[in-house]
């Protein structure tokens, strides 16, 4: 059994401890142990100087390497789709910057963006599966030769998508169907239009946002993405392609879950599809293009820095 000696004799150890150290640090350690603690913080002060350099020597060859990008992007982007009609299309949420970034680019190339348009949640709300299902059963039969295979209302609802976005009677102005049919998918929720499109496009850009991006909701909360988002942008971006001839499909990243590396990932869809991943960079943007004139020469491949990129750049085509 502890009795009081044994605490007494604890108590009387821990204070003869304290003085100890504290006649030393006084004394003979004083000078060690300033000095110790001097030297070490005037070591951290030039290391932070160093790495200051070092950080603003790397931000000056940052800023000198996009100054370069975006010189000879201009160059080889400028003239590369001159005359040819494009559609934008927004498959949910996606950055006003990239947007607008993707658009200038596209611009320079010489291109006519005749469509912009936006496809809603309504794509992927597990509550309006049904309403889904109802359209792409009632719009089937009206698609024609553009129907696809798939029995899958996703891409059934996506065929009318590029039917509506490039459907022409053997001219440049959208046919009738083409008209009809995006009023169809703006009547159920599923398109925002943007200005009133008269003709047809020749080559369909689709932006995607990065994985896992929280949707806003009317309230002005947000949530996450529904579950199975991204194969109905798989269904919806191969029905475009197969009815388009020429769709691109370009993001910012290649994470898992990321629509892009789901497309690279699919031995169906990526001989079929090119990609552009990047965008919320020059160098990718300056790429969209690029990838849209190789399509349209009937290129296909995934354009970026990631090693499941095919190249860097697209080729250029005759």
């Amino acid at each position: 059994m502890i009795d009081f000696r044994y605490h007494l004799v604890s108590l009387i150890s821990v204070f003869l401890a304290l003085a100890v150290g504290i006649i030393l640090g006084a004394g003979p350690l004083q000078g060690a142990i300033g000095e110790t603690l001097t030297e070490q913080v005037d070591a951290l002060r030039a290391e932070r100087t160093d790495l200051r350099t070092e950080l603003d020597a790397t931000q000056t060859a940052l800023d000198g390497d996009e100054r370069f990008i975006e010189a000879a992007g201009t160059q080889l982007v400028t003239g590369s789709l001159e005359g040819t009609r494009v559609a934008v299309v927004q498959l949910g949420e996606v950055s006003q910057d990239v947007h607008d970034g993707v658009l200038n680019q596209i611009d320079t190339a010489g291109a006519t963006v005749v469509s912009k348009s936006v496809l809603t949640e309504a794509w992927t709300d597990a509550a309006e599966e049904s309403s889904r299902e109802t359209l792409a059963q009632g719009l089937r039969a009206n698609l024609g030769e553009a129907a696809p295979e798939q029995e899958d209302p996703s891409a059934v609802l996506g065929a009318a998508l590029a039917l509506s976005l490039t459907g022409s009677d053997g001219g440049t102005d959208r046919s009738s169907q083409a008209t009809d049919l995006e009023l169809q998918l703006e009547r159920f929720g599923l398109v925002e239009p943007g200005d009133e499109q008269s003709q047809a496009a020749e080559a369909v850009v689709l932006l995607v946002g990065p994985a896992g991006q929280p949707q806003e909701t009317a309230d002005g909360a947000t949530e996450e993405a529904e579950p199975g988002a991204e194969d109905v942008w798989l269904s919806v971006v191969q029905a475009v392609q197969q009815v388009s001839g020429a769709a691109v499909l370009a993001g910012p990243t290649t994470e898992r879950g990321d629509v892009v590396q789901a497309v690279r990932d699919d031995e169906e869809i990526a001989p079929e599809v090119s990609t552009v991943s990047g965008i919320d960079r020059l160098v990718g943007r300056i790429n969209v293009p690029l990838a849209v004139a190789a399509r349209l020469g009937g290129v296909v491949g995934q354009y970026g820095l990631e090693d499941d990129a095919t190249a860097v750049l697209p080729p250029s085509v005759d």
